[in-house]
């Protein structure tokens, strides 16, 4: 070993400190262009309108549940099927039905379908979503007063 030793001295600290902290922004940079460019925030147009509307929702949503109604939504081959069974077990008779696909962080795939009524009283359409988390909002028109509103999170996988 050489009597020649190095010392760590303040400009050596100096670069570790500022390689540090460049990696740290970097990091920030990029995670902020990331959830800037990925998802527009828009969740309500008002607020407050919104606001307002929750007590209305809520027994609109207490007066759906009572109805004891129980959807069935399937998504294979490319379609979406859905249907509302009453307590008895029958299908309930529906004048439309709609689905609302969306992503949960992005409003770039939105898509919105009509379903078309089909001989067994279900409702269908084609649909064609990419792999992975989706929310669909389904509102079917059932001479109840006000659409029954179906709200479920998917995890799709190979289109199903």
């Amino acid at each position: 070993m050489n009597g020649h030793q190095r010392r760590f001295t303040g400009t050596h600290m100096l670069a570790i400190m500022v390689a540090f902290f460049s990696v740290i922004i970097a990091v920030n940079l990029t995670m902020a262009f990331f959830a800037r460019s990925s998802w527009s925030g828009f969740v309500v147009e008002n607020t407050y309108v919104a606001s307002q509307q929750f007590n209305r929702k809520a027994a609109e949503g207490r007066a759906q549940a009572a109805l004891g109604w129980k959807p069935e939504l399937t998504m294979a081959g490319g379609e979406i099927r859905y249907r509302l069974i009453d307590g008895g077990g029958d299908i309930v008779a529906a004048s439309q039905v709609t689905a609302h696909f969306r992503r949960p962080v992005s409003d770039a795939q939105d898509q919105e379908l009509v379903l078309a009524v089909q001989p067994d009283g279900s409702f269908s359409a084609p649909v064609d979503l990419g792999d992975g988390a989706w929310i669909v909002e389904i509102h079917s028109e059932a001479g109840i007063g006000h659409p029954y509103r179906d709200v479920r999170r998917l995890s799709l996988q190979d289109g199903g």
